[in-house]
């Protein structure tokens, strides 16, 4: 009986956009995340929109505590996903509107301007999402992280054609050009709890914090060396033999300004999701009526 129980246990994939880090050279008035790489189509609403096609039962937003109200603005607490909602559609005629929660978490006070960095921001939000599962039932824990950057541009529609890949035990990842994430591009990739614990502890180990051993005190220059820890120097921890890969036939970085100007002026383009998919959602609140049809 308890064969037949673990045999059927649902697959849980996690969902995380890492946000939270160092400012690149853009100088917007507004945070990194949140710039336009279409019309009416910000980056993280890219990195949520291809969350929900890998099939995340989760997504978790690590980003900036006083960033988290506008993000919600544009996002909602949840998103449809799109993969089930025009299936069902084409085949079914009806289509079934599958909610996929979505989580915003700070960086710990503690590691504010310590540990800040788009690695740490994926190692917060596995961690996070592993304890509130894990705190609920030991049957919502997560099975496998699925990391989807803001800054890395690539046609979303190829992650439907791999979605029921994404979705097993074995590893995940995109390519472009035969360079991955371990290569510092900002491609999405899927690690286990295994490979969790191998690359926080990389990170503890390496990082320098404010003092050194005989206790003389580090100048603020050199201390805290996780808060430059890239994710391909952290992250290359994870397995990825007898994996999955993605080859993108495209794809463009626009973490930086000069990546940017590449993106808009290019021939490829992003257009938004439908708005039933992507827009503002709220939860109906305990004893009030929903009136949306």
């Amino acid at each position: 009986m308890e064969a037949d129980v673990l045999s059927t246990k649902k697959f849980n994939l996690v969902g995380i956009v890492p946000t939270a880090g160092p400012k690149f050279d853009l100088n917007f008035p507004w945070h990194d995340s949140l710039q336009p790489i279409g019309k009416n189509y910000l980056a993280v609403e890219k990195a949520v929109h291809d969350c929900a096609v890998a099939g995340c039962n989760t997504i978790w937003i690590v980003c900036d505590k006083e960033m988290q109200p506008l993000i919600r603005h544009r996002l909602g607490d949840y998103i449809i996903d799109p993969y089930k909602f025009y299936m069902t559609a084409k085949y079914a005629n009806i289509p079934r509107k599958t909610e996929i929660p979505i989580y915003y978490v700070p960086i710990h006070p503690k590691d504010e301007g310590r540990r800040k960095s788009l690695s740490w921001s994926i190692i917060t939000g596995a961690q996070s999402a592993y304890w509130v599962g894990r705190k609920l039932s030991k049957w919502v824990t997560p099975d496998r992280y699925f990391v989807s950057f803001p800054y890395g541009m690539f046609s979303t529609f190829h992650l439907t054609e791999y979605r029921k890949h994404i979705n097993k035990r074995a590893p995940f990842y995109a390519s472009y050009k035969g360079q991955t994430f371990k290569d510092g591009l900002y491609l999405p990739f899927t690690f286990d709890s295994a490979d969790f614990i191998k690359c926080r502890k990389k990170f503890r180990k390496e990082e320098a914090g404010g003092f050194r051993r005989d206790l003389t005190k580090i100048k603020s220059t050199d201390a805290y060396t996780g808060r430059f820890f890239t994710h391909d120097f952290v992250f290359d921890q994870v397995g990825t033999q007898e994996g999955v890969t993605l080859d993108v036939p495209w794809y463009y970085d626009v973490s930086s300004w000069e990546g940017l100007k590449k993106w808009l002026s290019s021939q490829h383009s992003l257009d938004r999701p439908q708005d039933i998919v992507l827009s503002y959602h709220e939860w109906n609140p305990i004893g009030v009526d929903n009136e949306e049809e």
